[in-house]
């Protein structure tokens, strides 16, 4: 006769559910890794009870180190700061950049009530209006009043993405069409690298010429400033993705080449069903320098541009010239560095579900 050892039974589903609870944390680790939170992995694992003494050694590395890199910095900041006197005053510390940040975050808070109201009162007026049979009367104005600090980075926002858009559309087919063909790439390599250095400051101007020579319409769907900080963008930001377009397309293994030629693919079906899908990493990193560089030269844009997002905030601080200003500019610093980081982040999302690939 054969027993069955109860215990052998309850570790074997023990040990189930044990490989079951770390193949689903390896799989979160990916997205851990895309939201720039990798140290969660290791201290899920360590709660598990998988080797504690090394998943410790990975939650040093990964979330201990940096905090105190993080404090070692805010303390170098807080001590050296007040030593520094500039025109304005000493260089504001950590606790009055943070100030900054809760007075910016409760005036914007202010003046979104202040155009809810104002936009309650002109419903208000025009509901009356239709009550009284004057529909032909009813009006809808604008609000006027200053935009918020919140307003003013969401303007940088779809600015930046209009221009990286503008560059994706330019630069991929390019991209394409010069990592297929010799000819076209020794046709566009001299004017990328002829281009690709020239600084956005030395593109304003013509932009701005060009864009107020033909854009004349004053009722269009974007205001001048918006396109002319919008193209200074793409112009600088388009030469990465090109560049890598171009390498990742070239760099494609040629026996899947020889294949397509074997299968007599046409120009279309060879693009979508072989070259992109190859080349979408290389591309991939092209998009991600590209958002970076347009995120970078977007606030010069902004500043010259007077486009009332985040460069224009910081230009107008410094000219006001308050005690508050120099605090606020680097509010702005900080905002500009975290909002990079985040864009980054979401190109490294897109990457990870549209690639098969390791090399990030």
């Amino acid at each position: 006769m054969t027993t069955v050892d109860p215990e052998f039974n309850a570790d074997a589903a023990r040990d189930a559910r044990r490989a079951r609870l770390f193949t689903r944390i390896n799989a979160a680790d990916k997205w851990f890794q895309v939201l720039g939170l990798s140290w969660v992995t290791p201290v899920v694992k360590a709660a598990a009870g998988d080797n504690p003494r090394a998943q410790m050694a990975e939650i040093w590395r990964l979330l201990i180190v940096p905090i105190l890199s993080i404090c070692a910095f805010l303390l170098l900041w807080a001590t050296l700061a007040p030593k520094v006197q500039t025109s304005l005053g000493a260089v504001p510390g950590p606790a009055q950049v943070w100030k900054e940040m809760v007075t910016l975050h409760q005036d914007a808070q202010a003046k979104a009530a202040k155009r809810a109201k104002f936009e309650a009162m002109v419903e208000k007026r025009n509901q009356k209006l239709i009550e009284a049979g004057r529909a032909d009367e009813v009006k809808q104005v604008a609000y006027t009043g200053a935009p918020s600090y919140y307003q003013q980075i969401w303007t940088s926002i779809k600015t930046v993405f209009f221009g990286f858009l503008i560059a994706t559309v330019v630069a991929v087919p390019l991209g394409i069409a010069a990592g297929l063909s010799p000819t076209a790439n020794a046709a566009l390599n001299p004017l990328i690298q002829v281009f690709k250095p020239v600084s956005p400051l030395a593109w304003l101007p013509i932009v701005t010429m060009i864009v107020s020579a033909v854009y004349v319409t004053n009722d269009g769907w974007f205001a001048k400033s918006f396109l002319i900080s919008a193209i200074t963008v793409t112009l600088c930001s388009l030469w990465p993705t090109l560049i890598n377009t171009s390498l990742g397309v070239a760099s494609i293994d040629k026996d899947l080449v020889n294949v397509s030629k074997v299968l007599k693919m046409n120009t279309w079906t060879k693009i979508t069903k072989l070259v992109l899908p190859s080349a979408l990493p290389l591309i991939f990193t092209g998009l991600r320098l590209s958002l970076g560089v347009g995120w970078m030269v977007l606030i010069a844009a902004e500043m010259l541009a007077q486009n009332p997002g985040l460069g224009k905030f910081v230009w107008d601080e410094f000219q006001n010239g308050s005690s508050s200003s120099l605090a606020r500019i680097m509010v702005a610093v900080f905002t500009i560095g975290i909002i990079g980081f985040l864009l980054d982040r979401v190109m490294y999302a897109l990457q990870s579900l549209f690639t098969f690939t390791n090399n990030r």
